[in-house]
């Protein structure tokens, strides 16, 4: 949950305002990369100045300006950029550049995030390349926290976003939002980019905290963006449920101290009713339509869960059938490894554990604690209780989140000392 303090009032706004300053100054001055230096800086500045001196009357307009005298400035100052700034001369009139006016797209309430957001997600960068500009260009965050967030040196994710966005400037792509066939093409990107945002938020991958607020948070404002511009696609619509439908539970999955608690054990009181009523509205809604995709039955599996009153209440038949049906649309090792838990819950835990072993010779999963948590979940439930604590400190030894290190730690110590876990 977001604090209310002055300072977090200021991040949230400034957060809130970077897609849009930074849409406009792209607009203004044609070049990505010179433009998002340059509404760092006025960020940076707003940052230091307005928690002393308060906030200015208009915030967008004082970035504007800031960013388009720091981008005039370099211009002018250095020669072998004296060509561009030429070019910007000519191409904006004097008194765009330099003067906080009202701003036109604080009136028209124009947004620049989706056509930052399509930017960001273009065919030429990387998966991890369009992840980290995305967080850096439409969610405002530093380079040191992406890092963070991604287990990379600060230097590494630098170069990382300096090279996006050179192949943003070198792709010649216009500001702004592409063509209907374009958009299509590139969609599945950029919901992939936002559900592994959304994801990182949600079970921070590092760190002392299970959850990046943050991330989760950007990753839901951005989709219902993209939902308020594209309604009738099912896939947004699918994305936005499950992130609606997993956040929900958000506020009980950790403890008084932060610990970790699995989902069987949560207070399910303390699930957010108006977020679930959401989410499954508009999964109903889109399955309705017929054209059925992987986000689709994600939130259709989440949805049975969030709608179990008890633990035991939850119907595990239907979410076998809903994964054997997401296989069939995906090849990724995480959802095979989400039915075999499924398969155990129906079938039982030995049926489970025999899905595992070909999962083992899966590059992509067999180093992941994720493979050892279940196979230890697993074996406890089968009664081997001196295998499972072997695989929960396994699992414990891989994570690098230390609410999830913890929990597994406690977990295998209790089956140790012949406790209930």
């Amino acid at each position: 949950m977001r604090s209310s303090s002055p300072g977090s009032r200021i991040e949230h706004l400034l957060r809130e305002l970077a897609p849009r300053v930074l849409g406009s100054v792209i607009r203004r001055f044609h070049d990505f990369a010179a433009s998002e230096d340059a509404v760092q800086e006025a960020l940076m500045a707003a940052a230091e100045q307005w928690p002393r001196e308060g906030l200015p009357d208009n915030p967008h307009g004082w970035l504007l300006q800031v960013a388009a005298r720091r981008i005039t400035d370099q211009a002018r100052a250095e020669s072998a950029r004296r060509r561009r700034e030429e070019l910007v001369v000519s191409l904006v009139p004097p008194e765009l550049q330099l003067v906080s006016s009202p701003d036109d797209d604080e009136m028209t309430g124009r947004d620049d995030a989706l056509v930052l957001l399509f930017m960001c997600c273009h065919p030429a960068l990387s998966t991890a390349s369009a992840v980290a500009l995305t967080l850096r260009a439409v969610g405002g965050l530093t380079t040191a926290e992406i890092a963070r967030a991604f287990l990379v040196p600060e230097a590494t994710m630098a170069q990382r976003i300096s090279r996006a966005k050179q192949g943003i400037k070198a792709s010649g792509v216009a500001f702004e939002l592409p063509s209907v066939e374009e958009r299509a093409r590139r969609l599945g990107a950029v919901l992939h980019v936002l559900y592994l945002v959304f994801s990182e938020g949600y079970t921070a991958s590092s760190g002392e905290a299970l959850h990046r607020c943050d991330l989760s948070g950007e990753a839901l404002r951005l989709t219902r963006l993209l939902h308020a511009r594209l309604p009738e696609d099912g896939e947004v619509t699918g994305l936005l449920a499950l992130m609606l439908l997993t956040d929900a539970r958000r506020a009980a999955r950790t403890g008084p101290s932060g610990e970790a608690i699995p989902l069987p054990e949560q207070d399910r009181s303390l699930w957010d009713a108006e977020a679930i009523a959401e989410g499954v509205a508009l999964v109903t809604e889109a399955l309705s339509r017929g054209s059925v995709g992987e986000y689709q039955v994600q939130a259709a599996i989440a949805a049975v869960h969030d709608e179990a009153k008890r633990a035991e209440d939850t119907d595990w038949p239907q979410i076998l059938g809903l994964y054997d049906v997401l296989m069939r649309l995906s090849d990724n090792p995480m959802v095979a490894l989400n039915r075999a838990v499924a398969v155990a819950m129906v079938e039982g835990a030995e049926a489970g554990l025999a899905l595992l072993g070909p999962l083992e010779a899966d590059p992509r999963l067999s180093e992941h604690h994720r493979l050892d948590v279940v196979r230890a979940h697993l074996l406890e439930q089968a009664g081997r209780h001196e295998d499972a604590v072997t695989y929960y400190r396994r699992a414990a030894g891989r994570t690098a989140s230390i609410p999830e290190r913890n929990h597994l730690l406690t977990r295998a110590a209790r089956l140790a000392d012949g406790g209930r876990a």
